[in-house]
């Protein structure tokens, strides 16, 4: 590992400070992938700005119903807490399958957010990678690419995110705080995001991931009230049924009124270079009756989309096939 400066921040302001004053600085929450990323040589920070003892831990409700969560709260924390798990549960289920309990009790919402790809071609620096060294190839077109993209990709790389988190927090519309140190004198200025614009799409620059201004430090996430999102669930699929990254997954949030689809969330992980949120299914589904052709009916006009490369078409059907099962479930659970 390349040796490196460690400061801890006691506020927001200072944080942002200390990050602005090192291009080459990274903020550290849980470390979970950062600290892993170091020991492989795919980042290289020169300092780390521990941000763990920031007051930013707290969920706390808004008015009207939402949820505002901190950024430094730890991933077992959100999973565990109470009006997530009431209002929310799709995103306590996702973050539970998202990693194992020791992982969990460390890794935080801003640094999931901020997870990098678990590409092999990304994560081995003895290969090209555009999004690691910009401009010399994605090899996985050609070779490994199993577990890649089948949506919204590019000539220049088919990595998808691996947040389990993330891809509930799409479906939910979830919107990103942050603070940056552009005020005046100095002075930090914050900004919002929602979690639609937060991850920009892949095009020619997959190594430019989020739309967050340079040293921005993510303070929080807030989740707007919706009843539908009370009636959720998440479903993962993944190769070995013990911790692992998704191949295919699902968040979906379903109100059946007189037998018709009276609102809908829904959106797709492991398939896209971000949380893909499908929201051609989703016109689909408004107002049609809540029956299994109408959701296979739904998946496949989200799917028309997909350019799935010669290893990874399994994903097409693996998507049609999770929609129909989750939002059936989520209908029969409307019904008891």
């Amino acid at each position: 590992m390349r040796e490196f400066g460690y400061q801890r921040a006691v506020d927001v302001s200072g944080a942002v400070a200390q990050l602005g004053a090192d291009p080459e600085a990274r903020f550290l929450g849980g470390g979970t992938n950062l600290v892993d990323l170091m020991k492989i040589g795919v980042e290289r920070p020169a300092q780390l700005v521990d941000i763990s003892g920031l007051p930013l831990g707290q969920i706390e409700s808004t008015e009207g119903g939402g949820l505002r969560i901190g950024a430094t709260v730890t991933n077992s924390d959100l999973a565990a807490h109470p009006e997530v798990r009431r209002r929310y549960p799709a995103l306590a289920q996702a973050v539970l399958a998202g990693a194992s309990g020791q992982l969990r009790n460390m890794a935080t919402v801003g640094g999931n957010l901020l997870q990098r790809t678990r590409c092999g071609y990304f994560t081995d620096v003895t290969q090209p990678c555009n999004k690691r060294a910009p401009g010399s190839g994605c090899p996985a077109i050609e070779g490994e690419h199993r577990n890649h993209a089948i949506l919204g990709a590019s000539e220049h790389c088919v990595a998808v995110h691996p947040s389990d988190m993330g891809v509930a927090l799409a479906a939910f519309d979830a919107v990103v705080s942050y603070e940056t140190a552009d005020g005046p004198e100095g002075a930090t200025s914050g900004g919002e995001l929602p979690i639609a614009d937060f991850y920009r799409p892949v095009g020619d620059t997959p190594h430019l991931e989020t739309a967050l201004p340079p040293g921005a430090l993510i303070t929080g996430v807030t989740l707007p009230p919706a009843p539908v999102s009370a009636r959720s669930r998440y479903r993962k699929v993944r190769e070995r049924a013990s911790y692992a990254f998704a191949i295919g997954s699902v968040a979906a949030a379903l109100d059946v009124r007189d037998g018709a689809v009276h609102d809908v969330r829904l959106a797709f992980g492991a398939v896209a270079s971000r949380p893909w949120r499908a929201r051609e299914a989703e016109r689909a589904l408004i107002g049609a009756p809540a029956d299994a052709d109408t959701f296979a009916a739904a998946a496949d006009a989200e799917l028309a989309a997909a350019q799935p490369l010669p290893e990874n078409g399994y994903k097409v059907t693996l998507m049609h096939n999770l929609v129909v099962a989750v939002l059936t479930e989520l209908r029969e659970e409307t019904a008891r």
